[in-house]
């Protein structure tokens, strides 16, 4: 650590601790309700703002006066206690809350800057201090107490708004981004929705197809009407699709490689870009596992089943299905079909301790084949959105690895604004 920093103790920078965390609805003679204030606990809180929204639960104004002696306030920050102990974001927002399950909130004097400090505790420094003053044999834990053990490093006030407001604009870039993303998706899977579900995409006078009588037909396999000359196929008649594999861990030569490959949990990220693991040439010819090209469609099978586009050439593990694109069916088409097929794929699960499907059902499944030039009206409204997220997605890796980059080389001094 450069002479320019100095250090201290993480409690002497606190105006306010709120440390509420053996309380509950039940305790203060109440219970949750269906709304009123919502209650955030360490199972929400992630560096990058909260998480997991439908697991929140609420409590009414009565129980929130009583649990909220010290509300909580913009700029705060919030701080897990444990599981996992540690992940801290600011709240930057005026509407109240309260501090649910191992969850302290912390408010800071002028003495640092509050994105200064947010940014400190997760890098690399800050979890080590944190990490080697927490507690617990099974769960790894901060007590209040903990604060006066845990070290500070900070430059003088200046310099850590300089550096707080730096990696938050990158920070924001990156919320930007997906939002943008996130609105891109719900465009394309409306127009794919109205066009592919309730069957009104434009007819050749430009009317809804649907709503202005254009001609149905019962289609047996469904049971319901499609539009008239369209056809129903099985996903593996229409579709090349595959497997993954693993190539054996206890050769090394397999791992380490330059080519992306896939667990189920990393499809749910969309679209796909990169992989924690890669494998080499080998790997791939020595096992199961295929190398996907990008836009192909993967699927999840086991647990959570998910669907997303790949956006760089890939593999993946036995717990994921790739759909291929075909000539007239496009990632475009497969996809938005694919997240409206996951309600039925998950009730035909099976097992206890991993509920899963298999390749047979997904082969099996039934997909409308539109008529060709209303594929092609389709494809020109939707791709360049799938298009915009995929470049963005790359946008959004850059600027992550551009913070991950600077963050311990502000924090440890190496690097000076």
């Amino acid at each position: 650590m450069k002479d320019r920093f100095n250090k201290d103790i993480l409690s002497s920078f606190f105006l306010e601790v709120l440390d509420y965390r053996g309380k509950t609805p039940k305790k203060l003679g109440s219970d949750w309700k269906q709304s009123g204030y919502r209650a955030i606990s360490a199972n929400n809180v992630k560096t990058n703002g909260l998480q997991k929204m439908d697991s929140i639960r609420y409590v009414d104004k009565e129980t929130y006066k009583k649990w909220m002696k010290l509300e909580i306030e913009k700029g705060d920050l919030l701080l897990t206690s444990e599981a996992p102990a540690g992940e801290v974001m600011i709240w930057d927002s005026e509407e109240k809350i309260v501090l649910s399950q191992r969850l302290f909130g912390l408010r800071v004097n002028d003495r640092i800057y509050n994105k200064y400090l947010k940014y400190y505790l997760q890098s690399d420094l800050g979890q080590k201090e944190i990490l080697k003053n927490t507690s617990g044999s099974t769960v790894f834990g901060i007590s209040a107490k903990m604060f006066n053990l845990i070290n500070v490093y900070y430059p003088n006030k200046t310099e850590q708004i300089l550096i707080g407001d730096l990696l938050s604009d990158l920070d924001a870039k990156i919320e930007v981004n997906n939002k943008i993303n996130q609105e891109l998706e719900a465009m394309a899977k409306t127009i794919y929705d109205y066009w592919f579900v309730q069957f009104d995409f434009p007819d050749t006078n430009g009317k809804t197809y649907k709503s202005s009588g254009g001609k149905m037909e019962f289609n047996k396999e469904l049971k319901r009407e499609i539009p008239e000359d369209w056809e129903v196929k099985r996903v593996g008649k229409a579709l090349n699709t595959d497997l993954g594999g693993t190539p054996s861990t206890k050769v090394k030569e397999y791992w380490n490689g330059n080519f992306p490959w896939l667990n189920s949990g990393e499809i749910a990220n969309f679209p796909i870009i990169d992989s924690e693991e890669k494998v080499t040439e080998s790997g791939i010819s020595n096992s199961a596992t295929t190398l996907m090209p990008k836009g192909t469609c993967v699927l999840s099978i086991t647990r959570h089943l998910r669907p997303s586009i790949l956006g760089v050439d890939s593999c993946a593990n036995q717990s994921v299905v790739g759909l291929f694109e075909s000539e007239n069916l496009k990632a475009s088409y497969i996809y938005p079909y694919l997240v409206n097929e996951i309600p039925r794929l998950m009730s035909l699960r099976t097992g206890a301790q991993q509920p899963h499907i298999n390749k047979r059902i997904v082969d099996e499944s039934l997909i409308i084949v539109p008529a060709n030039d209303i594929l092609e009206e389709y494809y020109l409204k939707v791709d360049s959105m799938y298009k915009k997220i995929n470049n963005n997605a790359f946008q959004i890796k850059k600027l992550a690895e551009l913070r991950d980059w600077l963050l311990p080389m502000l924090m440890n001094g190496q690097v000076k604004l």
